[in-house]
């Protein structure tokens, strides 16, 4: 019989930084959450809601995210990885279902990938497709994005809806973010993937892209799974990326229950 476990929200310690983690306890499926690359735990409270009490969610503020994650020297998508086995470790998870958004797509892919053994399986949403998006004119045009963004960022700060890191440090995050999309890296941990993943697709834009640039990132999933029986799309809804977990949270859901019931 699996114990109950209690509910819990606290800090949890890595390397030179703290997580501001939330346990909801109980003896479900444990699922962690992984969020898009700014944002934060919050943008999961419908999801949640949706599957309810009979799963044990886990959510977390990625270092220096949202209120009282703190800052850290180290922001790189490698340190993302290993904050996920912190989590884990620290709520006593040995085997969980990930799910993540934007950012959190590619973290959750990179874990599964890395850990057949410890994932359930995975939900992507609108993230983790093998692009070759990043070129000198984008990585420029990154640039420029977060720099026009810079002057008003200081002032949301406090309320946690942006991180606190300088424009330059999200610039950096993001164009690191966009080799690791590059086909011949992202490619091969798609391939590598052994457990249940389902991607739920978003429609539209992005910030900061313009046109079909987007739906063109998204077609490249076509490939994916043609190799790999492992991943199939679950949904593609009308909402935007930015939207998605807000008006088609019940896609995600499904999902969700999908991969579970594998």
């Amino acid at each position: 019989m699996t114990s109950t476990v209690t509910p819990w929200t606290g800090m949890i310690q890595i390397d030179d930084t703290a997580l501001a983690c939330t346990d909801t306890g109980g003896t479900g499926i444990p699922v962690v959450y992984l969020n898009g690359q700014f944002a934060t735990q919050g943008y999961w409270k419908r999801v949640i809601a949706d599957l309810g009490p009979g799963w044990r969610h886990i959510t977390y503020d990625e270092r220096a995210r949202g209120r009282k994650s703190k800052t850290s020297a180290d922001y790189s998508f490698e340190a993302a990885i290993r904050d996920i086995d912190a989590v884990l470790a620290a709520r006593g998870v040995d085997r969980a279902l990930v799910v993540g958004w934007s950012y959190g797509a590619f973290l959750g892919a990179h874990w599964a990938g890395r850990n057949p053994d410890r994932a359930i399986g995975a939900v992507l949403v609108d993230g983790a497709m093998p692009h070759d998006w990043l070129d000198d004119a984008m990585e420029e045009r990154i640039r420029k994005m977060f720099k026009r963004m810079a002057w008003f960022m200081p002032l949301l700060r406090p309320t946690g809806l942006v991180p606190r890191l300088s424009a330059e440090q999200q610039a950096t995050s993001n164009i690191e973010l966009g080799k690791i999309s590059l086909e011949r890296e992202l490619g091969p941990v798609m391939d590598s993937i052994t457990v249940p993943t389902r991607y739920v697709l978003a429609s539209g834009t992005s910030l900061g892209s313009k046109g079909d640039e987007q739906e063109e990132i998204r077609a490249s999933l076509d490939k994916v799974v043609a190799r790999n029986p492992h991943i199939r799309i679950s949904a593609k809804v009308p909402s935007n990326h930015s939207m998605i977990l807000r008006k088609d949270h019940a896609a995600v859901t499904a999902a969700v229950r999908e991969v579970a019931a594998v």
